[in-house]
Parts: structure tokens; sequence; C-alpha cells
């Protein structure tokens, strides 16, 4: 019998290219609040949490990022976000659709519905549990725990994302890391983070599985 691993899948970059329409949102939503037509060249957002970002832009206007205000910016934002995904020209990522068929058969909610994958995901860790990415593995499987009853050895949990957070989060409780070049990180960046596994994309879904043992 094959042993149950659980797989933990960032969503930009990885599952899906939303086109930009997160950054859009937050865009719309700086000049809503703040009246500035702000790119955000100099906030960091690939790899980082919803919340993250969100006190990154706070402080950056001067704006105690307290938890209040971070819920107010980012329930205006999350409302924001389905005209923005449906104005973009997004798309899932090469092999997902696919690998995430094979893997169901084996055993951040408007981006996954928008794009058809939020039904293969049975629970996660998201923004809202906590703005540190590094500590979302700890809810995930906890959740894991509680829903089927199993509770999964680090060594036994794949973090799968695009972005060197991902590695940084599924080594900060040792679970195997997989990268994969498909977000705004070069394949060559990715390797200097040395992941477990390093793949272009995961469009070959038979070699990932074959190699990943899933």
């Amino acid at each position: 019998m094959t042993k149950k691993r659980l797989l933990l899948f960032d969503i930009d970059g990885t599952l899906v290219n939303t086109g930009g329409a997160g950054i859009e949102s937050l865009k719309i939503t700086v000049c809503n609040r703040f009246g500035a037509k702000d790119d955000l060249h100099d906030i960091e957002i690939a790899g980082k949490t919803d919340r993250a970002i969100i006190r990154d832009i706070l402080r950056k206007y001067q704006v105690d990022p307290k938890e209040e205000n971070i819920a107010t910016f980012a329930q205006e934002y999350i409302d924001g976000l389905p005209l923005s995904l449906s104005r973009s020209r997004g798309r899932v990522l090469p092999g997902i659709q696919q690998l995430l068929e094979r893997l169901k058969r084996q055993g951040a909610r408007l981006k996954l519905q928008h794009y058809g994958l939020w039904d293969f995901f049975e629970f996660g860790a998201f923004a809202d549990d906590h703005h540190d990415r590094n500590q979302l593995g700890a809810f995930a499987r906890e959740r894991a725990q509680t829903r089927h009853g199993h509770d999964f050895d680090a060594a036994d949990i794949d973090v799968i994302g695009d972005t060197n957070h991902d590695i940084a989060c599924g080594k900060a409780f040792g679970a195997r890391t997989i990268a994969v070049a498909t977000g705004s990180w070069s394949r060559e960046r990715l390797q200097a983070c040395a992941p477990d596994f390093l793949f272009d994309d995961l469009a070959d879904t038979d070699e990932v599985i074959r190699k990943l043992g899933w």
C-alpha cells in the first residue's frame, strides 16, 4: 500500500498565473484608500502571503499595520479581486489540471474557484491563518490530522511552490521541497535555494509522479 503524503501547493505562479489580477486589485485598493496611483514596485509580492503584503503596504503609507487596518484593507482587496480576475488573461499552468486529476483519484479560494481548481483541495493554510508563510505548514498539518485522523510526519509532507519563500516554508518544518520555475523566479535562482526537487514546469505528469513517488 502506498504511503500517504500531504501535498501543500502554493497558488500564484505554481497552480495558476492570474495575469496580474492580484496586484491589480491591490493597486486599486491603494488608489481608493490613499489616492495614489502606485505600481507597488517597491513592495515584495512574489511568494508572500496577502497579509504580509498588506502589512508592507500599510507601513509604506505610514498606517499602523494593526489587525483592524489589515482586515479592512484585505476585505476591500478581496471584494475587488473577482473583477480583476475576470479582466485578466490568467490561466492554469502547464500540467496542473492533469496532475490534480491524477492525484485526486489517488486519494485562496477565489483564485482557485475562478480557474476551476478549488474542488481538488480538501483544506489548506492561507494568509488569514498567519502573515508569515513559514508558519502555515503547522496549520495545514493540523487540519490534515483532523480531517484524516492521521498525523503526517514532516518527511511525508511536500511543499510545492515557485519562489524562495515556498522553499523556506517547507524547510522550516522539515518537509520535502519541490520548486517549479513557472513564476517570477528563474530556475537558477530557485536552484540556489537548494530545493529537494526542481522542475521547469509540471507538464509531464507521468514523469513528475514517478520522480516524486506520488
